[in-house]
């Protein structure tokens, strides 16, 4: 009955909003609901698989407190380190604070790398570093996007493209057959091991945005089993087109920090990488868009209805987010490095801690929203779950993953350099 309650006030709430914003009849509003303005199970699924968004967390808890202090859910977009604070208080506040923030600077960071990355394989008379110039110019256009809920086109075309781009890659890898000499020798020394292990984290962390996402819904309570279909969808994704262009170039990844490279140019493979580049701009916003609103908060414009006034407030935040990508190009080693670093405590330390704190007592599981299902074992198994991923990760991702991420980090520095010119760049034909 308590989960039926909870489900029913953070539906209705958001029931409300969508009638209130969905009134208007003329044509302007329909196309502004069809292509700007979405918060359905459709745009949540979108959301998620076009950018694999993870964080599993007890956000319903909080959106009903919120709910009940008369929080204005249409200026007010609640994110991760709030649910900290409602549940946990200030000083896990500022722990997720602090390594969301970083997480998503990095994330975004990460996304202009690989514009710079893709674009020079389709035209390759200006560097990476000058792409990057360019690209950086591109994405501080999405300023002007106000939230999650007007990503509802953008989510839909990501996730078209990446369905694409994934399905290029498999097909266009078994046709071209495996390289002569091909090897496919694994980690040869432990770095290598714990480099890869860290790029798992990152891939599967995903980019820290659920809660926001969840926020934008307008049943937020559906929002479990919309990650887990996405998640599934990402997995039809990746697994293939992966396991591919391993077999067809096997040990040349180690070099070849973009896979895209390796595969020899047609007009199939410009339109991926056309359609990569689209999807890595739709990224950065989604990256970004949370940056945006713990900025706004700080300078106190977070609930002014005026978007010009937000869009300047925000560019302050794109400009590290330029600067360190041109700092640090290395696209593949910078993955492991914040995986290992922060995707580790982000997306699975943290939230599996803060889990076990917040239902540590009797009476706070039992009055729990939501049990954990029997099959997994209840409390008993959750807990035990949680345990491993916290120590595994912990040691695994953090400690022996760090030390190999950082390493290699270090020797791309020590081969190429800060502000690096045109990193892993095959010899400019005359």
């Amino acid at each position: 009955m308590a989960s039926e309650r909870v489900e029913t006030i953070i539906a209705g709430n958001y029931l409300e909003m969508e009638r209130k914003e969905g009134d208007s009849k003329s044509v302007k509003s329909k196309i502004s609901k069809l292509f700007w303005h979405g918060g359905s199970v459709y745009d949540a699924w979108f959301s998620c698989s076009s950018n694999q968004a993870l964080i599993p967390k007890p956000s319903e808890l909080l959106l009903t407190r919120k709910e009940r202090e008369k929080v204005d859910f249409r200026n007010h977009v609640i994110q991760w380190f709030e649910v900290l604070d409602g549940l946990l208080g200030k000083h896990w506040r500022n722990i997720g604070l602090f390594f969301n923030c970083t997480f998503l600077l990095f994330g975004s960071v990460i996304q202009l790398i690989a514009c710079a990355s893709n674009i020079y394989y389709i035209n390759d008379n200006l560097d990476k570093r000058t792409w990057t110039y360019i690209f950086g110019a591109c994405c501080a256009t999405t300023v002007f996007v106000p939230s999650f809920h007007n990503y509802r086109i953008w989510s839909f075309l990501g996730l078209m493209m990446t369905t694409y781009t994934a399905w290029y890659m498999t097909i266009a890898s078994f046709i071209h057959g495996q390289v002569e000499g091909v090897k496919h020798s694994g980690p040869t020394k432990l770095v290598l091991y714990f480099t890869g292990a860290t790029n798992i984290l990152y891939t599967f962390g995903g980019h820290a945005v659920t809660v926001e996402i969840m926020h934008a819904m307008w049943k937020p309570q559906k929002f479990k089993m919309i990650y887990l279909m996405a998640t599934l969808y990402v997995l039809t994704l990746t697994l293939p087109s992966a396991s591919a262009v391993y077999w067809a170039f096997g040990d040349l990844l180690l070099t070849h920090s973009n896979a895209l490279s390796l595969l020899p140019r047609t007009r199939f493979r410009d339109t991926a990488v056309i359609l990569m580049l689209i999807h890595q701009f739709i990224t950065f916003g989604f990256a970004c868009t949370p940056l945006y609103f713990v900025w706004e908060k700080f300078i106190g414009v977070h609930e002014t209805k005026n978007m010009f006034i937000k869009a300047f407030a925000r560019l302050p935040v794109v400009i590290p987010i330029w600067f360190l990508a041109i700092i640090f190009p290395f696209f593949g080693p910078i993955n492991s490095t914040v995986g290992s670093f922060l995707v580790s405590f982000t997306v699975y330390i943290i939230p599996a801690m803060a889990h076990m704190v917040t239902f540590a007592s009797a009476p706070a599981r039992e009055n729990a929203v939501e049990r954990p299902p029997s099959f997994l074992g209840g409390w008993v198994g959750s807990y035990s779950m949680n345990v491993f991923v916290v120590a595994w990760v912990l040691v695994v991702g953090f400690g022996l993953g760090g030390w190999a991420s950082l390493l290699n980090f270090i020797q791309q520095i020590n081969t190429f350099g800060l502000f690096a010119r045109c990193y892993q760049c095959p010899p400019h034909k005359a």
